[in-house]
């Protein structure tokens, strides 16, 4: 393999150098680079070198050759390249170049999870945790999930965060709960961020702070996550950690509603009605709420019939069709 990593490394070294030769040109020589570079990985992975195998099984995945990226990465797994043994769990997971199955899939995850690779132990506790391939069991997740998040990876800390939250194979504590929540929503995580929020709003493991909660409700709204945009929407309703804005609400409450989320049409209807952010528009009112009532909320019945003793027969019926027309784009996820 060193003889391997040599000849490319003079490769790469070559086609830096820069050739003052037109585009098309340029691309033909790189292209013919690539083709040397592969035909070295090609020629030590048939030798047998682990690392070209799993070199050489990620190119032929990056050129959508499944079957061959399965063989080779498959190859490099067996000799205990941990990266190759988790690519192929994820291959056994997805159906990439095999049929699914869960069971091989978890296997080699925990193969490279033994190693010590936290994307693998990430994976696993997923595995522990939905049944897939394993029998469920939250203590086992929740054990897997707490390796990878002491190696700082993201999805691993919101899990762990999750697990502490609501008593899944760890006694439940809501500081820890924060603990990870936190950790996971500083690196971009808008479950984490909007979980975060929740516990802030509520005082769960952490001094109760409206302001902090609009934070990280707004952060998590502005990555389209929709449960955030109904709560940062409720938040600017109500005026708590930030200045009461109707207008603001309205604006997350309709990018919620558009998303499905039941509560947020409810809710956005009734802004309609009572003409607060908005113009007041009983159409409009009457069409949300009939949406959030067919997406399951159980309050829209009786709005329905305030609202509809402000409108005309021609104007009701309008209303219906434009709830039929929300309906089809805008179901419960």
């Amino acid at each position: 393999m060193k003889d391997t990593i040599v000849v490319i490394g003079t490769l790469i070294t070559v086609a830096a150098i820069g050739w003052l030769i037109d585009t098309a040109s340029k691309r033909k020589r790189e292209k013919a680079i690539e083709s040397q570079i592969f035909n070295c990985l090609e020629e030590a992975a048939k030798n047998g070198k682990a690392y070209a195998q799993y070199e050489i099984g990620r190119w032929y995945l990056e050129y959508k050759d499944a079957n061959s990226s399965f063989f080779w990465i498959g190859k490099a797994a067996e000799q205990g390249i941990a990266e190759a043994q988790y690519n192929l769990g994820v291959m056994y997971q997805q159906g990439l170049g095999v049929t699914q199955d869960y069971q091989q899939a978890a296997k080699w995850h925990e193969k490279a999870a033994e190693q010590g690779l936290a994307e693998a132990q990430y994976n696993l506790g997923v595995m522990y945790q939905r049944g897939l391939g394993v029998t469920q069991d939250y203590q086992q997740a929740a054990k897997w999930f707490s390796k990878a998040a002491e190696q700082r990876n993201a999805m691993a800390q919101y899990s762990l965060g999750f697990m502490y939250r609501h008593d899944l194979g760890v006694t439940r504590d809501d500081k820890q709960a924060v603990k990870w929540y936190e950790k996971a929503a500083e690196q971009g995580i808008a479950e984490a961020q909007s979980n975060l929020g929740v516990m802030y709003h509520q005082g769960l493991g952490v001094t109760q702070n409206y302001q902090q909660a609009a934070k990280w409700f707004s952060k998590a709204a502005e990555q389209g996550f929709a449960m955030a945009q109904l709560n940062l929407g409720l938040m600017h309703y109500d005026g708590l950690g930030v200045t009461q804005d109707y207008q603001q609400a309205v604006k997350w409450f309709s990018k919620a509603a558009k998303q499905g989320n039941a509560e947020a049409q409810l809710r956005l209807g009734m802004l309609y009605f009572l003409g607060r952010g908005v113009l007041q528009n009983y159409k409009q009112a009457y069409a949300w709420i009939l949406v959030a009532t067919a997406n399951g909320h159980g309050m829209g019945d009786e709005m329905l019939d305030a609202v509809a003793t402000e409108l005309t027969p021609a104007t009701l019926a309008a209303a219906q069709a434009l709830a039929g027309s929300y309906f089809e784009k805008y179901q419960a996820r």
